[in-house]
């Protein structure tokens, strides 16, 4: 018996499976549309809804997996496309690997979604329907059971084989203020729940009851979403404005193309550059900041490059820059990609060391078995002890962030030493202009909602900014273009929920849910003399 109004839901239905997972692939694609720097979420009410009954009509587990691994393969492709931009930078070594590396990197996270469909169908496989009324019901837990699982494996994504958080369903909503606050509460995860709980239910409206009926569930399944927006408005209208008295940033964008950063005759001229955009007409500066490895050269041993990056100091303050880091010699040597303070006496004032390194970038894990060449070349890098805050003169203590270190929520402070403020320096010109930017840019403003912080990004080629604690964009510098951008600190908000609790409490209230939901989507009320007049 069939439960669906919508006759092209039955050609579906019985339709090739080739063709089911060239759809589904084509539903992957247009859910990248909700993501930075496009924002059209709306296509989620389309893809999403597909999806999920292009899963439900699966007649086998195995074709299940297919229709997830062939939606996973078109949303990443599209989604990650922006990284074979860095294959081009060095065009004679890395150019032939660019497409092999995407389309393999696509079809591993597609994984991902493929576990999503197959756990949902197992889900679905055990339901009893007797009615079109309790159909409708289970359908509705189904719907919860689906956001459930999409939710577990984003987060499981973020985190399992070092992690890749990359472009979670929540992160769609960066550009609608109201939404994104309530991350402060139930981080990117909990936001991604809500949306994919909200979009899959517009599959009730051409399911076989009462029209009033679907409405209202439909109307349900929005409300987490809709309560979310209410929260955000109320959270924006008791904004601080407020910042730092006595400290004005001048953020540094030389946007220097990733194909001359490192060439031996430009090095010192790009170094002296910065330093005169940032000492020119820098009234009132009291630090300058500069992007990841803006200084070529490793500061802790190039005495000569330290001396010409303390010039861009102000006389009582500091300059805050990204450079490698090398200790040791020969075959002991060891890289890092670096964080240093230094003052105008050219004194080293503090150091960090990235500890979260991008994989086959910075190091080529299990790289005695994968003869890939890095990005980087030479040795690779080394990562550091962990995240770390840092307090310094005419400064609140912060957290310096390099680079992706950025995309990884509950993961950007050290818990024991809660920062007033995250500093985000990093080194986009290896996507160009290309969306990885923008989407960079969007983790860092939900980083911002979740912790309560402001966030200071400056990048090479853009987009530079200063970010407040509600992840609104105070000021910034545009892809590609170079200048200086001067502006005060934001003042820090007080602890969130998420800030303090991380994921867990949201993770826990889910199981909960998911496990009442599942209960209900696998049996007949009816047997347990609950009957719903739908």
């Amino acid at each position: 018996m069939t439960f669906w109004a919508a006759p092209p839901l039955h050609l579906l239905q019985t339709a090739h499976p080739a063709l089911r997972a060239g759809l589904a692939c084509g539903l992957g694609a247009l859910a990248t549309l909700a993501m930075p720097p496009w924002h059209v979420w709306p296509v989620l009410w389309v893809s999403l809804p597909l999806f999920l009954f292009l899963v439900q009509s699966a007649k086998t587990y195995r074709g299940a997996f297919l229709i997830g691994w062939a939606f996973g393969l078109g949303h990443f492709t599209t989604g990650f496309g922006w990284i074979g931009n860095a294959f081009f930078v060095d065009a004679e070594t890395f150019a032939a690997l660019a497409v092999p590396a995407i389309g393999a990197l696509a079809a591993g996270f597609a994984l991902y979604t493929g576990i999503v469909a197959l756990v949902t169908r197992v889900v679905i496989i055990g339901t009893t329907q007797t009615s079109r009324a309790s159909s409708l019901l289970q359908t509705t837990c189904r719907l919860w059971v689906f956001a459930i699982i999409w939710t577990f494996i984003e987060w499981w994504r973020g985190w399992f084989l070092t992690g890749f958080p990359w472009n979670p369903i929540g992160s769609s909503w960066t550009d609608v203020s109201t939404v994104l606050q309530s991350v402060s509460v139930m981080g990117v995860y909990g936001l991604s729940f809500v949306t994919v709980l909200a979009a899959s239910a517009s599959l009730l409206s051409v399911h076989k009851t009462r029209q009033m009926t679907r409405l209202l569930i439909i109307a349900l399944c929005h409300a987490p979403l809709i309560a979310s927006a209410v929260y955000g408005a109320a959270r924006l209208d008791q904004t601080n404005d407020t910042s730092v008295p006595d400290v004005r940033l001048r953020l540094v964008q030389p946007n220097i193309a990733q194909a001359d950063k490192w060439l031996p005759g430009l090095r010192e001229k790009h170094l002296y550059e910065q330093v005169r955009m940032s000492t020119e007409n820098a009234v009132g500066i009291t630090h300058v900041l500069w992007a990841e490895t803006a200084v070529p050269f490793p500061l802790n041993l190039a005495d000569s490059a330290l001396q010409v990056t303390a010039q861009a100091a102000p006389p009582s303050g500091l300059v805050l820059t990204g450079a490698p880091r090398i200790e040791g010699q020969g075959t002991t040597r060891t890289a890092y990609n670096s964080f240093f303070a230094v003052e105008r006496s050219g004194k080293i004032a503090a150091v960090y060391d990235k500890s979260h390194l991008v994989p086959f970038g910075e190091y080529t894990p299990l790289q005695s078995l994968i003869p890939i060449p890095q990005f980087t070349g030479g040795i690779g890098f080394t990562p550091g002890l962990g995240k770390v805050t840092i307090a310094l003169p005419g400064l609140p203590a912060f957290s310096p962030l390099i680079c992706y270190e950025i995309v990884f929520p509950g993961a950007v402070t050290n818990p024991e030493k809660r920062p007033k403020w995250l500093f985000n320096l990093t080194n986009d010109a290896w996507f160009g202009s290309s969306s990885g930017p923008y989407q960079h840019i969007a983790t860092a403003q939900m980083r911002a909602v979740e912790e309560g912080l402001p966030v200071v990004r400056v990048a090479n080629t853009g987009i530079s900014a200063v970010i407040d604690g509600y992840g609104r964009i105070r000021s910034s510098l545009p892809l590609g273009q170079k200048g200086v951008l001067d502006s005060p600190l934001p003042t820090d908000l007080a602890p969130t929920p998420f800030s303090r609790f991380g994921h867990y409490p949201t993770l826990i209230i889910i199981i909960l849910i998911g496990f009442l939901a599942l209960f209900i989507s696998r049996h007949d009320l009816q047997k347990y003399k609950v009957h719903v007049e739908l």
